[in-house]
C-alpha cells in the first residue's frame, strides 16, 4: 500500500488518510439520506435509489482513488436530482425516460473524457454563464428545500407567499436549519451530517419520526430497462435534457477537481497528473447510476474537508467508498429519516447557499456578461427548469455580444448552442 500510494513522496501517512477519509464521508454522507428522498418523489422506489446512491459513490470514488489516486469523492451531484425530479413532474413523463437522458449523457461525457473534447468545451463556455448556470441551480435546489419545509408555499396571487411556521414539520425545519447554520458557522467538520442528525432527534421528541428498525440487509439492487428508457428519450425529445445533464455534471466536477487539487497542491504549473483518469470517474458514475436508478454523478466540494485533514492520496478517496459500502446496512433507519422533510431540507437549503460563491466573479458592471448570468439565475428557480435557464443564458450571450461589437469574443460553439437552443425553445418547449 505504501508503495501503490507513495505516502512518502506525498508526505502523509496511513492513518491520516484514513481519518481523511472519515472526515469526508461525514461531510457528505447526508447524500445518501437526500438524494433517496428527492428522487423518490420522481417515483423510484426509495430501495431502488439508496442503492443507486450508494453503487454509483462506490464506483466514482474507487476510480478516482485507485487509478486517478487523488482524495476526492464521487457521487451523485446535488441539483441535479431536484431538476431530474422536476422533468418527471412538469413534462409528464416517466423516470425510466429521464433515466435514458442520464445514461445517455453518461456516456457521452465518457466519450468527451477519453479525448481533448471536454477540456475544449469546458474552455469554450464563457466564464459568466459557468458561474450563472451553478448560481441558478444553487437557488433552484434552495427554493426546493424552502418549500418541502412547507417555508414557503404556493399562492394564487403571488405565486409564493410565507408558509404556516407553526406547523410541526416546518418548525422543526426551521430549528433544524438554526442548528446546521450554527454548527456551519462554528466550523464543525460534518455539520450538515450532525445538523440532520440533531434533527432527527427533535423528530422523534416530537413525535414526527418512527424507527421500525435501524439494521437490515441491503437492498437488492435493480437494473432498469434501458431499451425502454432510451425510447423514451428519443420519442419525447429529450435531448435538451442531455444537453443540460452533460454540461452541469462536467462543470461541477470539473470545478471541483481544479479547486481540491489547487488546495492539496496536486497541480503543477497549471496542470494536472492523470486527468484523464478523473475524469472518467464521475462519466462511469453517471453511466451506471442511471443504469441502477439514479441521476448524475460529480465530484464533491465536499472533498476539500478531507484535503485540509491532511488527506493527499487516492487511500483518502478508498476509504470514503468503504464507509459507503458500510451505510448500505442502515436502510431502515436512512430511509425513515428521509421520509421526514424537515430533516432534509435545511441540507437543500444550505447547499443552496455555497453554489452562489461563484457569482463575486462575475463583472456586474459589464452587462453583456452580467445579464446572459442574471437570466439563467432568474429562470431556473422560477421555470422549475435548469435546461431552460441555460438556453436563455446561451441565446443572449451571443446576441449581446453581437450588439456591443465583441462577437470575436464568443467561441464558435457558442454561437451553434444557440442557434439550437432558440430552435428548441421556440418549436419544441418544454413546459
Amino acid at each position: 500500500m505504501e508503495n501503490f500510494f507513495k505516502f512518502k513522496e506525498h508526505r502523509t501517512t496511513f492513518k491520516t488518510e484514513v481519518l481523511a477519509g472519515v472526515t469526508t464521508f461525514l461531510t457528505m454522507v447526508y447524500i445518501v439520506i437526500v438524494n433517496p428522498a428527492i428522487l423518490s418523489a420522481a417515483g423510484i422506489p426509495f430501495d431502488q435509489v439508496f442503492m443507486a446512491t450508494i453503487i454509483a459513490a462506490v464506483i466514482g470514488t474507487l476510480i478516482m482513488g485507485v487509478f486517478a489516486k487523488y482524495p476526492i469523492a464521487v457521487a451523485p451531484g446535488m441539483g441535479l436530482n431536484a431538476y431530474f425530479t422536476s422533468i418527471v413532474a412538469t413534462q409528464g413523463l416517466t423516470y425510466q425516460a429521464v433515466l435514458g437522458t442520464v445514461f445517455l449523457a453518461g456516456l457521452i461525457i465518457i466519450l468527451l473524457s477519453l479525448t481533448s473534447l471536454r477540456r475544449r468545451l469546458i474552455e469554450a463556455i464563457p466564464a459568466p454563464l459557468k458561474f450563472g448556470i451553478t448560481a441558478g441551480i444553487g437557488l433552484f435546489i434552495a427554493f426546493l428545500g424552502l418549500k418541502m419545509a412547507g417555508i414557503v408555499q404556493p399562492n394564487t396571487d403571488t405565486l409564493v407567499t410565507m408558509g404556516d411556521l407553526t406547523q410541526p414539520v416546518t418548525a422543526l425545519a426551521i430549528g433544524g436549519l438554526v442548528i446546521t447554520l450554527v454548527l456551519m458557522a462554528r466550523k464543525v467538520t460534518g455539520a450538515l451530517f450532525f445538523g440532520m442528525v440533531i434533527t432527527a432527534v427533535g423528530g422523534i421528541f416530537f413525535e414526527l419520526l418512527h424507527f421500525e428498525s435501524i439494521f437490515s440487509a441491503p437492498p437488492v439492487p435493480t437494473l432498469i430497462d434501458l431499451g425502454e428508457s432510451v425510447r423514451g428519450v428519443v420519442g419525447n425529445s429529450l435531448y435538451t435534457v442531455v444537453f443540460a445533464f452533460i454540461l452541469v455534471t462536467i462543470f461541477d466536477s470539473t470545478g471541483t477537481l481544479v479547486g481540491v487539487s489547487e488546495q492539496g497542491g496536486f497541480m503543477k504549473q497549471g496542470k494536472l497528473a492523470r486527468t484523464k483518469s478523473a475524469t472518467l470517474s464521475d462519466a462511469f458514475a453517471t453511466t451506471i447510476g442511471a443504469t441502477l436508478g439514479t441521476s448524475p454523478s460529480c465530484a464533491y466540494i465536499e472533498s476539500s474537508a478531507g484535503v485540509a485533514a491532511g488527506g493527499r492520496t487516492g487511500l483518502t478517496s478508498v476509504v470514503v467508498a468503504f464507509l459507503f459500502l458500510v451505510s448500505m446496512f442502515f436502510s431502515p433507519a436512512i430511509g425513515a429519516i428521509a421520509s421526514l422533510p424537515a430533516i432534509t431540507a435545511p441540507i437543500l437549503i444550505i447547499v443552496g447557499c455555497f453554489m452562489m460563491e461563484g457569482l463575486a466573479k462575475i463583472n456586474w458592471r459589464n452587462f453583456d456578461d452580467a445579464f446572459p448570468a442574471f437570466i439563467i439565475i432568474l429562470t431556473m428557480p422560477l421555470t422549475s427548469s435548469i435546461a431552460t435557464g441555460i438556453a436563455l443564458g446561451f441565446i443572449s450571450y451571443p446576441i449581446l455580444k453581437i450588439a456591443t461589437g465583441k462577437w470575436k469574443e464568443v467561441h464558435p460553439l457558442i454561437f451553434i448552442f444557440a442557434v439550437i437552443f432558440l430552435v428548441q425553445i421556440i418549436f419544441f418547449p418544454m413546459h
